[in-house]
Parts: structure tokens; sequence; C-alpha cells
């Protein structure tokens, strides 16, 4: 099941019209070499540029791309939007999904979880924090960006290519 949580604009954090997607024990994670495996399942959909490590204990978006997290270990409370945000609970196996401009925050230790994070079509990624100045810029950077061709998890016809679409 994929659960979707829609994030607007706070006036800090500009939020976007796609959800996030959270996909809980989506992923079935090997003992040996868990972060490989996930990475290797997102690049096999298109989603690339990975990296390994936690995930920060600040609030911070991009605006140049969307992000996948996979979770492979452990387990933190996200927030998202901002901190009159949502938490999310993210543990071992599950896979969240976060469109750019949405701020993301974890509010336990940096490396309470071990995470892939991936980004569709080998995209770059930037930092953004909701300071004074990222905007307007960033916001004509979420409006340019184009709907990811696969679903990180499940491939072309996946969960994200059934709820996301450009308005």
């Amino acid at each position: 099941m994929v659960q979707e949580i829609l994030i607007k604009d706070d006036g800090t954090f500009p939020g976007n019209h796609l959800p996030a997607l959270l996909y809980k024990s989506a992923l079935d994670i090997p003992l040996l070499f868990p972060a490989i495996h996930v990475s290797q399942l997102f690049k096999k959909h298109g989603w690339s540029n990975s990296w390994d490590a936690g995930i920060f204990t600040y609030h911070h978006y991009h605006s140049i791309t969307h992000e996948v997290l996979g979770i492979y270990s452990g387990q933190a409370t996200i927030q998202l939007g901002g901190d009159k945000g949502p938490k999310l609970l993210l543990e071992k196996g599950d896979v969240l999904v976060i469109p750019a401009g949405v701020a993301h925050k974890n509010l336990d230790e940096e490396d309470a979880v071990g995470v892939v994070g991936a980004y569709p079509d080998d995209r770059d990624y930037d930092m953004n924090y909701g300071k004074p100045g990222e905007r307007p810029k960033t916001d004509k950077n979420i409006a340019a960006l184009p709907v990811p061709e696969n679903d990180p998890v499940m491939g072309a016809g996946g969960e994200l290519t059934k709820r996301w679409t450009k308005i």
C-alpha cells in the first residue's frame, strides 16, 4: 500500500502539487550488502546518482530534482514541510518519494537509519533551507521539472506513474 502526503507551500518552503509517496515495507532487504541492493533496484528503474548515509536533522529541500529514500536499516521519524508538517515513521524496508520543493528533516539522530537516496534520470541535486532569497528561483526550478517516467520501486506502470501527473 502506498500513502499519499500532500505538502503545500507554507510561505517558507515551496511544497509541491505532487504528493510525497510512502511505500511501507516495500523493500526486501538482504542480509548482505543491503545498500547496494537498494541502489541497484532504484538504478534499474532510472533513479540513480545515489548515496548511502543517514537523513539530515535540519529542514532542507531540493528544487532541481525529486528524491527517493530507501530505508535499509533502523528507523527514524521524518518531518515533511517544515515545523508544522506531518511526521512519518520510516522503518527498514520503507521507501519515501519526496517531490521537489518538499522540505524534509530527521527528528531523530542522523544515523538512526541507513538510507539510500537517488534521483530520477541521474539528476544532480541542490540544497535549499527555506532562507530568504532562495525563492522565486527555486519555485521556477520546481515548476520546470518533468514527472519521472518510472516509479523507483516498481518501474513503468508503478504507483508513482499512476499518482503523479503534471498540472
